[in-house]
This record gives C-alpha cells, structure tokens and sequence, in this order.
C-alpha cells in the first residue's frame, strides 16, 4: 500500500519495475513472494496455527493472495490496497471466487479473519499513517489472530540497492525491526517472534539450507515479525482457530 496516485501510476508495469530492480539477486518476484508464504507456513505449523479465512493487505495487484489461499486452504482471502488501478488489476488476474479485492475503505474490518500478511506496504505509509494502518489490521483479526508483517532490512546492502532502483521505493522510509516490533505493540499486537530471511542470493543458493539456522542474526533482506492479537481473556476462544 503506498499513495494512491503514485502505485496507481505503476500499477501497470509494476511487475516489469520489481523484476529490473530484483536482477542483481538473480530471483525474481515470485521466488521471494513464495519463500516468504513457506516461511510463514513453518511458523504456523510450529504454532499448531491452522487459518480459516485471511486477509492480504496492501496486495497489490494481487500476485500473493491466491498464493496464501493455496498455501492454508484458506476458505477466503480478502484483499484490501489503496490503488483503483492496482484492485481493478488483481480482480481480473484472479477470478475465482476463493480471493476478494477491494479498495481499503470499501472493506471493514470486522474482526472476523484469522491470518493477516502484508509485504513492504509499512514502508509507504506516511510516518503520521502507520499506527491507523496498523490497528485496521488488528480490527480485522479475530481474538488470536495472527499477523505476519514483512518489511525490507535496511541494514542489508542487497536490500538498500533494490530500493534504491525500484522506481516506487524512491521515497519509502524503511522500519527498523525493532520500529515494527513497537508499532505492532502499540496497535495491540503481542509479539510471537522475528526472523530475517533471504540471507543469500542465487549465487549462493547451494548455502540457502542454512537460512533457517541464521534466522535469528540480522542478516536477511527482509524479516518477519509474527504477531497475534491477544485472546479474550474473560470469554471463550473462538472453535474454528485451530484445526
């Protein structure tokens, strides 16, 4: 989710501009929008977390969506971003009816989902904005409902040279992990853990078996803050989180 004009602009090169900016890794987007979707799979699956319906947001022209409804079997997937041109565009990419999209303030959240992801989109959010966007999604949430919040890792040289040739980053203001970690607490999130992935780029891809192992060290190009909203602690859990 970035300024409506700017990513309604790009909307329709969008995957072209990411694809020049990613060559130097030697990957393309989809290597890394499915890496992030199994990295997110092995925390659920260590959490015993089984979602039922999620929601993506900042989606984009939808490239993730229906890679979370596959991944998790998620009943639905809702799709939620701030650009026309980038809803209209994931609406026709993807026409089943297991994934939704809709421009932000035409869904509410109704704390009825259990998953929640976004890629990349904080970084956009004027600095005044985060913490609004941040609570959108825990309304969203059910009592314990998990979000998973992925944001470049400014320190890493790979990360800072990707943005600086992706012509809608130009002006994004990267989150620290510890940023994200305190804006999350601030919406009402409890922090279950954060990994930094990515650690090596095709070249090295023989080493990649070691990322898991490395994922504690800030090394990665991205990470992942995995946050859950606090359960009612006076009433009753709802049946369906767990399966």
């Amino acid at each position: 989710m970035s300024d409506q004009p700017t990513f309604d602009r790009y909307a329709d090169d969008y995957d072209a501009s990411l694809a020049l900016a990613l060559e130097l890794s030697g990957e393309d987007r989809m290597f890394y929008a499915k890496g992030r979707v199994s990295w997110l799979d092995r925390c659920l699956r260590e959490l015993k977390f089984a979602p039922l319906r999620g929601l993506d947001y900042g989606c984009g022209v939808g490239t993730t969506s229906p890679l979370l409804a596959d991944r998790f079997g998620l009943a639905q997937t809702i799709g939620v971003d701030v650009s026309p041109r980038s809803i209209e565009l994931a609406r026709a990419k993807e026409s089943s009816q297991r994934c939704s999209f809709f421009l932000m303030d035409e869904y509410r959240p109704d704390a009825s989902l259990d998953l929640a992801y976004c890629n990349g989109v904080f970084h956009h959010i004027p600095l005044a904005q985060r913490l609004g966007a941040a609570k959108y999604v825990h309304d969203a949430l059910c009592p314990g409902g998990i979000f998973a919040f992925w944001e470049n890792f400014g320190w890493n040289p790979g990360t800072r040279y990707v943005m600086a040739h992706c012509v809608f980053d130009k002006d994004a203001i990267t989150l620290t992990p510890g940023q994200g970690r305190r804006l999350l607490r601030a919406a009402g999130f409890e922090i279950v853990r954060t990994d930094f992935a990515f650690v090596f780029p095709r070249l090295l891809r023989v080493l990649r078996l070691l990322e898991k192992f490395l994922s504690k060290l800030p090394l990665g190009a991205q990470y992942q803050i995995l946050a859950r909203k606090p359960l009612i602690r006076t009433g009753k859990p709802r049946g369906d989180l767990y399966r």
